[in-house]
């Protein structure tokens, strides 16, 4: 399965998927090139696979629930290969962070950081494979009732590239740990960290057909697993577009999904706030993984007692910043493809707002990346189209507001709702405002959480439905039955 790249000692994949522990060709024969968003040149392959390999997986998923080997393990046996697997990643962290770099872009430092939450992903999740319990339930004398927690069976998965390892401990451990049999359809930009996990899943001793891994085309790959009567849950991350075509696809079978679909998330900065403190991360929430991230900070609401300093302050740092080749001191990489790079440009472009300030590129990137200059906006108008959709790149907006209901309803006013932050010291304001955001997730005073595996994530309207991270995310992969039992 492996193979060595001896200019950037990276272990590369082979083009292969992984079905019922054995790793093999596309059943097409067709592969697929990997292109480096640093350089846009080719560096590897995948398999270009189509709906015969998505039934071969999934009938392996399905022969490992039902009686094989992965069904017949203790819940506290699953969690401790999770947690053998967590120190698998954790012993690889650089070769895994170097494989990443290449095949996503993003700068070296957060996909050594992406690794760190990955395997925080498989130790929570196998912490927490022993931990959900049933109940019993008072009701008729000379009844028991007990309630319990169930796997679903075989679970879909379908992650984005932006954020190809974490996506597969967020997505697939939690659906592990309650038992179910997984299959992955990982994204074509960007997937190749998946596949070297799974080969460490192999290693520490998951059972045939547990984890199984398909590449290949969304639209061929990924719609003949939406599709798939053999499946029972899907959990799908991307654009609300095929968000709906996938939720779609469950209804039709009758079967759950978890959504979780992108933002346009608000930063709400009141004239009480510390602007020495929130300005690195007001900057770093637009700019990390290059904008690409659905919960990235991307529309500054700023008081009007603050606006201007805040405006002297920002668009400072953002003329700062050069998009670089994603090495050590890389704050900003390259965008995913060529695609991702004329759709940001292109938004930039034809904004609806005056332009106040953009970084640059530095002029050592590779002439073939995907590379674009960070760019701020404002002051913009709430409803201008810069400030409603989903750029996923690193462009901000500022809005300037009056007061705190007007910062709430500038807020709430996009077709989105993942995450928001507020920033002030005003201890009431904050509980007022964090209560009045229409959102899955809000932070008061700081934007992020290092991956956040311990907390709920997800949204409401556009950004999706369902949740993934915490305690949360197991219940979303189970179901409940109920037995009574009338003993007389």
């Amino acid at each position: 399965m492996k193979d060595t790249d001896p200019d950037a000692k990276l272990v590369i994949p082979q083009p292969l998927n992984l079905i019922g522990n054995a790793w093999v060709p596309a059943l097409s024969g067709r592969v697929m090139e990997v292109l480096s968003p640093i350089d846009g040149l080719p560096f590897a392959q995948i398999a270009d696979s189509d709906a015969a390999d998505i039934d071969a997986a999934i009938a392996a998923a399905r022969a490992a629930f039902d009686g094989g080997e992965w069904s017949r393990l203790t819940a506290a046996e699953r969690g401790r290969l999770m947690i053998r697997l967590s120190e698998r990643i954790l012993e690889n962290i650089e070769p895994l962070a170097q494989l990443e770099r290449r095949d996503n872009g993003k700068p070296i430092a957060q996909a050594r950081t992406d690794m760190k939450v990955t395997a925080r992903y498989f130790e929570f999740y196998g912490g927490g494979a022993d931990k959900v319990h049933g109940e019993i339930v008072p009701f008729l004398n000379g009844y028991n009732v007990e309630v319990h927690r169930e796997p679903y069976g075989v679970t879909g998965h379908i992650i984005p590239w932006n954020y190809p390892a974490q996506m597969f401990g967020r997505s697939v451990a939690p659906a592990l740990a309650m038992g179910n049999a997984t299959v992955l359809k990982p994204a074509e930009d960007a997937c190749l960290s998946a596949l070297r996990i799974a080969e460490l899943a192999l290693d520490v001793g998951f059972p045939p057909g547990a984890i199984n891994i398909v590449t290949g085309r969304g639209a061929v790959a990924g719609q003949a697993l939406a599709d798939h009567r053999g499946i029972d849950f899907i959990s799908f991350t991307g654009s609300p577009e095929v968000g709906v075509i996938v939720q779609t696809a469950a209804a039709k079978n009758f079967i759950g999904c978890t959504l979780e679909l992108g933002g346009k998330s608000p930063q709400i900065v009141f004239d009480d706030a510390d602007l020495d403190a929130a300005m690195p991360v007001l900057v770093n929430a637009v700019i990390q993984n290059a904008g690409q991230t659905c919960s990235a900070g991307t529309r500054v609401l700023l008081q009007r007692g603050i606006y201007d300093r805040a405006v002297t302050e920002l668009t400072a740092r953002f003329r700062a910043i050069a998009a670089s080749e994603s090495g050590e001191d890389a704050v900003l990489g390259p965008l995913i493809s060529a695609k991702q790079k004329k759709r940001v440009e292109t938004y930039i472009a034809e904004a609806d707002a005056p332009l106040m300030a953009r970084g640059s590129i530095d002029p050592k990137a590779p002439k073939g990346g995907y590379y674009v200059a960070p760019a701020v906006f404002g002051p913009c108008d709430p409803k201008a189209r810069i400030a409603q959709e989903e750029v996923f790149g690193p462009v901000l907006c500022l809005i300037p507001f009056e007061d705190e209901a007007e910062a709430i309803s500038i807020a709430n006013a996009t077709e989105y709702g993942l995450v928001a932050a507020v920033w002030t010291k005003d201890g009431g304001r904050q509980q007022r405002v964090a209560k009045a955001m229409r959102c899955g997730q809000v932070f008061i005073n700081g934007y992020g959480a290092g991956g956040g595996v311990e907390l709920p994530f997800g949204g409401i309207r556009k950004s999706g439905h369902g949740r993934e991270k915490g305690f949360a995310a197991l219940l979303e992969f189970s179901r409940i039955k109920t037995i009574i039992n009338n003993h007389g």
